[in-house]
């Protein structure tokens, strides 16, 4: 049969640290000196040590006297207050009372200058004068639109447009209102029974004539500014 070489070695080994681990961990342990317990708020982070301040960094002045400061002694004044005080009170202007009003007979009482009921905001220097910022606001539209006008102006002149006057564009609307009168007036001499096809379309006729020119006239109503091709 084989036998190892190593043999004798591994079993002098194996003897040598055979009882090792028969305990929870090692057999021989330090033992904790007694007297280094743990104390309390020994684990808590401690703050660096506060420095003494500077003999430059003084003390505020403070307001009031110090506990060691006594009161200066034998300062005395001749002043007569009571005849002072009473002279005062003779020759002084009697105080005005503030007006109030109540909401009832035996109400509460309010004082009268913040109640609103008060016309004090009309005795002002700019009352009802337009401020400046509506007034430049005015301004800047009214600016806007005269260039706006000018640009069309100088836009349909390229284009070979005229403007209409105010004259004709009056004379324009009466004359279209005298023309809805008049189909109108044809619309109502209509018969009550229409019933051949020729009255039927004359009929139609005339509503869209009539509709046709409703329309003319509120477009010109709507529009004060009219412009035209020219002839």
């Amino acid at each position: 049969r084989y036998i190892s070489t190593f043999r004798p070695a591994v079993k002098r080994d194996a003897e040598k640290n055979k009882a090792q681990w028969k305990t929870m961990g090692p057999a021989k342990v330090a033992v904790p000196s007694p007297k280094k317990f743990l104390q309390k708020h020994s684990k808590e982070p401690k703050l660096p040590a506060r420095k003494k301040e500077q003999d430059s960094k003084k003390l505020p002045a403070l307001s009031v006297p110090r506990r060691t400061d006594h009161p200066v002694m034998g300062i005395q004044s001749k002043k007569n207050f009571i005849n002072t005080n009473a002279v005062a009170a003779i020759t002084g202007l009697p105080k005005k009372p503030q007006p109030i009003y109540v909401d009832r007979r035996q109400g509460d009482k309010y004082l009268l200058e913040t109640s609103g009921l008060v016309p004090k905001y009309i005795k002002k220097k700019d009352y009802g004068v337009t401020p400046k910022y509506i007034t430049r606001k005015n301004e800047e539209v009214k600016r806007a639109q005269k260039e706006y006008e000018d640009s069309i102006l100088e836009h349909l002149k390229k284009r070979a447009m005229k403007r209409l006057s105010d004259e004709e564009r009056r004379s324009l609307l009466q004359g279209l209102k005298k023309n809805w009168e008049e189909v109108y007036r044809d619309f109502q001499c209509l018969s009550v029974e229409i019933d051949t096809i020729p009255k039927k379309l004359y009929k139609e006729k005339l509503e869209l004539q009539m509709k046709q020119l409703e329309h003319d006239i509120e477009v010109i109503e709507k529009h004060k500014v009219i412009y035209i091709a020219n002839e």
